[in-house]
């Protein structure tokens, strides 16, 4: 089922999930398609829970062929459940980023650029990865909505950040979650 995505301003987006307790039931089993058929209806390239009012700590991300993407490197899909983020460098790379959750604009958010994740898939199997570049961007992204932060409180140069179609009015840009 497509569910509408919350957008900045509602507290919901403001809370930090709870933690998954149970996994491979017909209740999560539920969520993670509803969250598919949400961020497909959206091409988006991830959702998190709380951006369809759940406080779990859910994620999903993926990204292969997607036309508000074309410039990408691909992104396996993937749910990502209680995850755990470990910086592998401090290095940190800026780069412009958008969300389901704030249509219509775009900032320039630094993001580390390597890191480690873990957590577990929705049957309850551990996942760990060590990812960089627009991979390690889009989970920092995700899980950071699990945390309350939506991407404009990262923003350091807010004269990088406004209405998508007044930045880049020839349509050049990707960057939804």
């Amino acid at each position: 089922m497509i569910n509408p995505v919350l957008r900045m301003g509602d507290p919901r987006l403001l809370r930090v999930s709870r933690p998954v307790e149970r996994f491979d039931t017909a209740e999560l089993h539920a969520l993670i398609h509803d969250m598919q058929d949400t961020m497909a209806h959206l091409n988006g390239a991830g959702l998190a829970a709380p951006q369809i009012g759940v406080d779990l700590r859910v994620v999903i991300f993926g990204v292969e062929a997607n036309p508000r993407y074309p410039l990408v490197e691909p992104v396996p899909y993937t749910v990502l459940i209680n995850p755990i983020l470990e910086q592998l460098t401090q290095e940190e790379d800026e780069a412009w980023e958008g969300c389901l959750s704030v249509p219509g604009m775009r900032g320039v958010v630094p993001r580390v650029t390597a890191l480690r994740y873990s957590g577990y898939d929705q049957y309850g199997q551990p996942i760990e990865r060590e990812v960089s570049g627009f991979h390690a961007r889009v989970v920092q992204h995700e899980c950071d909505h699990l945390d309350g932060i939506l991407y404009p409180m990262r923003i350091r140069d807010f004269s990088r950040f406004g209405f998508t179609e007044e930045l880049f009015p020839d349509g050049s840009v990707a960057g939804d979650d």
